[in-house]
């Protein structure tokens, strides 16, 4: 089965020469845990995304649609990346998602992708 593992984490946790070296650290962490992943036949696909200030939002309504700057809910954390994963069910993707790597403030939500 497949599963969405879901990053967020605070965007202001990149502010500042503390936070670009925490990023840097960050990131060598998930391109291990992806290696992992994959040599284990479970990663798929994933990504870490651009700050939140480049995002789009293509709003609809019953009358149209609307384009927004950034995404449409206001929140303390961004979704800053994800990963496809397939695992025989959810507690096998919670095991890997308790390895992905989150500072402080930050979650992982996992969500089994829909098959129709």
């Amino acid at each position: 089965m497949q599963y969405m593992l879901l990053v967020y984490e605070p965007e202001d946790l990149n502010q500042g020469p503390e936070g670009q070296a925490s990023l840097m650290d960050v990131a060598a962490r998930h391109m291990a845990l992806a290696k992992a992943m994959g040599e284990a036949g479970a990663m798929q696909a994933g990504a870490g995304l651009q700050p939140v200030a480049t995002a789009t939002t293509v709003r609809t309504s019953v009358t149209g649609q609307t384009l927004h700057d950034g995404p449409f809910a206001e929140t303390r954390e961004h979704l800053g990346g994800y990963y496809l994963i397939e695992a025989a069910d959810l507690d096998a993707a919670i095991a890997w998602a308790r390895q992905v790597p989150i500072r402080p403030g930050g979650s992982c939500e996992v969500r089994p992708v829909a098959t129709y």
